[in-house]
This record gives structure tokens, C-alpha cells and sequence, in this order.
């Protein structure tokens, strides 16, 4: 997508890379990069070896999801059933679209063009029965265009490919392989027999000997349609203080809260999403201990998740939490019937919160915390503003 803006870096050698280290693995390569041997995953120093003239592009989190977005739009067209992989990788099944778009390829050859046309996006489609082998074939291609494999060929297709194509096998695992059994390739993992391959590969041995012959049953998922509460927040300044960080988050919180109260909704399961300054991305999910949409019901397990993922020294720039999983509360038995007088007296300071902001807007009154001064354990603090 950053070539479809800067028109200046098409049919140039472009990788995208965390630009914090040189230790960095590339996450997206261009075709041209390709041809100079420089793959996806390949660290950042290497790859500027093996291609002097590459173009190092940070990751641009805002403009892959605007990319994302206008890719399933075109996608949507073709088949309700398609599945977003990773950012740029979609799977669909167009099984019983004939009347509309004529056999698999020939939808493919349409997608393919309209892509280019509206979103300015080129690309590899790989055509085939299954996830697996449709995304093993797009990665073959070295340049745009569309390879089908037939069905009943996928044991041919798979079988003079390095055996790292295959998902479940690592460095760790490729290097045992080579090592200990002198095997590159998958036909070479076809002819092995099942005890040998349980000797690598343990209790998956017969699902990576099954995928060496290109069999693969998982379905296509759709995107999924489950409701979400969340919030998120673009900081005006990088930080790395974990009390102002804090702060934000339980900022977030209470703007999740004070939606889930008014709808009754109770989230069993919550997740945070933080992003660095170098771009790179944690995502952390955990459950709710007991369904509630109180504050401090909800912050303290999202309190920890953060503190446990949030561990390099680069700054923080965009957080965002949301919830999901919901259930409703009982209209017969009151929340509070047998709840701690500490948290009746929270959820009362709540609730006065929640209607001094109705009345005179959410910016009035808030807590301490929210603003830089969050302190674990202490009493709680308000401001007042206005």
C-alpha cells in the first residue's frame, strides 16, 4: 500500500521493517526484493546485504487497515465466505459461484483485475481445493499473476517444495529434518514412514504427513460478526511512564464501562491492544473473573495484562481495550444483594459519576488517575473542571 502513495517506490526493491534494530525481521517484502533474495522474515541487517538499493519502510498500522478495509470491500462481492488471514492475505471460497463468476480462476482473473483497478493493489492469487495449498501457491509466484493447482494435484504441486512451505515446520524442526534424516523436500516427508515422522513431529505426525500431500480440511471462517464494546486512544505524545500509561488505560476502561452499563451488557472476556513508537503491535486477551460492568471490576485484569506484555523501553504511542463475550444481568437479582460494602460505595460514586456527565458532559469530572497520576493502592481522587 505505502507504493500506491509514493508512487516513486514502484518497481523498487521495498521491505517493510521495525527500524528500531538492526536485529528486526522483515514483515512484508516486495516482488522486487524478492528477485534480489531477500524473503519475509529475513533480518533487516542480512537483507541490506544481499540488496544495497532496498527501501526500508517502518510498519504504517493506519494505512495497512485503510488497505485491509478496501480490499474486503472488492472481496465481499464475490462470496459471503471469505476469511481476512493476515493484513494484504484473504482466503474465500467461491464453491457454488459458478453462475456468477464462472470457474475459479476465471473469478480469480475478475478479482484480480478489479483489485488493481479500484484499490491500485498487484498481487499473487493462488487457486486451489484448500486454504492451505491456494496460499502455498500464491507465495510460489515470484511476480503478479495466478497459478491454479487442479484438484487432484496437489500431491504433484507439493512434492519438489522445500519442506518449510509447510505449516508446523520451523527453523527448529527444518534444521532436525536436515540434520538427522538428510531431508529438504516434501516429497521426501511423503516417503517417510510413520514411525520416523513421529520421531520429529510427535502427535502432528500424521496431520504434517497429510499436508505434505497437500490435504487440508479447515474451512474458510468468515470475518467474525460478534459485538464488541471497545475504545482506544492515540496518546499526543510518546510515553513510556507506566503511571501516565495507567492512567490511559483506566481512562479507556471507564468509557468501556459507562457504554456497558447503560446497554446491561456483561463481557466475560476483554482484550488490549498497545502499539510502540517503532510501530510494533502486542495484543493480549483475558478473562473477566466475574461478569460485571463496573470499573474496578474490569480494570484490574487488563491492569495486569498490560503491565506483563508491556516490557521494552521504546515508548508507547496507541492503546485501544474492548470486550466481548456478553451476557446479560439478571433482572430478578440485584448486583448489589450480596456485594462488599467497599464495592456498594464504589458503584454508588460511580453512578453519581455517570449522571453528573449526562447532565453536564463527560469532561467535567474525572478521576485523578485518568490524569497522570495513577497511583496502585491508593484512595480514589477526582477532578473537578469548568
Amino acid at each position: 500500500m505505502a507504493r500506491v502513495v509514493r508512487p516513486e517506490l514502484r518497481d523498487r526493491p521495498v521491505a517493510v521493517a521495525p527500524l528500531h534494530s538492526e536485529r528486526a525481521l522483515l514483515l512484508s517484502v516486495s516482488a522486487e526484493a524478492r528477485q534480489e533474495g531477500v524473503f519475509k522474515g529475513m533480518p533487516l541487517a542480512k537483507a541490506v546485504k544481499f540488496c544495497p538499493g532496498l527501501t526500508v519502510l517502518p510498519p504504517d498500522h493506519d494505512l495497512t487497515a485503510k488497505a485491509s478495509r478496501s480490499l474486503s470491500a472488492v472481496v465481499a462481492r464475490y462470496t459471503p465466505l471469505w476469511e481476512p488471514s493476515q493484513p494484504g492475505h484473504i482466503y474465500l471460497d467461491v464453491t457454488g459461484t459458478d453462475r456468477l463468476w464462472g470457474k475459479a480462476k476465471d473469478a480469480a482473473n475478475r478479482l484480480q483485475r478489479e483489485i488493481k483497478e479500484e484499490v491500485r493493489l498487484s498481487g499473487t492469487v493462488g487457486v486451489a481445493s484448500n486454504k492451505m495449498v491456494s496460499s502455498i501457491a500464491s507465495r510460489v509466484l515470484q511476480r503478479e499473476g495466478i497459478l491454479d493447482v487442479d484438484h487432484g494435484r496437489e500431491p504433484s504441486f507439493m512434492a519438489p517444495l522445500k519442506v518449510n512451505v509447510l505449516p508446523g515446520i520451523g527453523p527448529v524442526r527444518r534444521r532436525l529434518l536436515l540434520e538427522e534424516l538428510n531431508i529438504t523436500l516434501v516429497r521426501q516427508i511423503v516417503a517417510l514412514d510413520m514411525g520416523s515422522l513421529k520421531l520429529v513431529f510427535g502427535q502432528q505426525a500424521y496431520v504434517i504427513h497429510q499436508r505434505a500431500l497437500g490435504i487440508d480440511p479447515t474451512p474458510v471462517f468468515p470475518p467474525s460478526t460478534e459485538p464488541r464494546v471497545a475504545e482506544e486512544a492515540l496518546l499526543s505524545q510518546d510515553e513510556n511512564d507506566d503511571e501516565k500509561l495507567l492512567g490511559v488505560l483506566y481512562g479507556l476502561v471507564e468509557k468501556c464501562s459507562y457504554q456497558l452499563r447503560t446497554r446491561s451488557l456483561l463481557p466475560r472476556k476483554a482484550g488490549i491492544t498497545f502499539r510502540y513508537a517503532d510501530q510494533e503491535e502486542v495484543t493480549r486477551q483475558v478473562q473477566i473473573p466475574k461478569p460485571s460492568f463496573w470499573d474496578f471490576d474490569l480494570y484490574a485484569p487488563l491492569e495486569a495484562a498490560f503491565l506483563k506484555a508491556c516490557q521494552r523501553r521504546v515508548r508507547v504511542r496507541f492503546m485501544k481495550i474492548w470486550f466481548r463475550d456478553f451476557s446479560a444481568p439478571s433482572a430478578q437479582l440485584s448486583l448489589f444483594a450480596f456485594a462488599p460494602q467497599d464495592e456498594k460505595k464504589k458503584a454508588e460514586i460511580i453512578g453519581a459519576l455517570d449522571r453528573i456527565r449526562e447532565k453536564h458532559g463527560e469532561a467535567l469530572i474525572q478521576y485523578g488517575r485518568t490524569a497522570g497520576s495513577h497511583h496502585r493502592g491508593h484512595r480514589e481522587e477526582f477532578l473537578l473542571t469548568g
